[in-house]
């Protein structure tokens, strides 16, 4: 339960982060696309701000779930940095992979060959749930992690 709750609230957080982090970064100082750009600029506008709302209720979710782990003493550093890392790959993960190649709802860049963008954005998603992976496997294998 305690290690769940951990992976949980600190996933919750790292999603949050992934999707801000492409929100500011490649929606808006970069402009290279919207959530959902097959629409009018009206309706990718929306879309943005569907995702701004989702990705501050994920961050302040996890931060409040964090806290209260934290405030019972049941939280790990190992473990938190590995939900982290899970949820901010997984986020990367399923936007390169389902948003981009399967509902094509929106590219990483338009006008541009965008192989080169897909393979970073997914590789990246990929080194970052595998560490996440690799550091909850490593934090399992270690006696009494769950309360550190």
């Amino acid at each position: 339960m305690t290690t769940g709750a951990v992976l949980g609230a600190t996933a919750l957080i790292g999603i949050g982060t992934m999707a801000t982090f492409d929100e500011v970064v490649f929606h808006q100082i970069l402009h290279w696309h919207h959530f959902y750009d097959r629409s009018t600029s009206g309706v990718a506008l929306f879309s943005d701000g569907v995702l701004s709302a989702f990705e501050l209720f994920a961050l302040v979710a996890g931060f409040f779930w964090w806290a209260d782990l934290r405030r019972r003493g049941v939280v790990s550093r190992m473990l938190g940095w590995a939900g982290f890392l899970i949820g901010a790959g997984g986020f990367q993960l399923f936007d390169g992979v389902i948003d981009h190649k399967v509902l094509r709802v929106h590219q990483v860049r338009y006008d541009v060959d965008v192989a080169p963008y897909d393979a970073v954005w997914i590789a990246a998603g990929a080194v970052l749930l595998v560490a996440g992976l690799l550091l909850w496997w490593r934090a399992r294998s270690r006696p009494g992690v769950a309360a550190e």
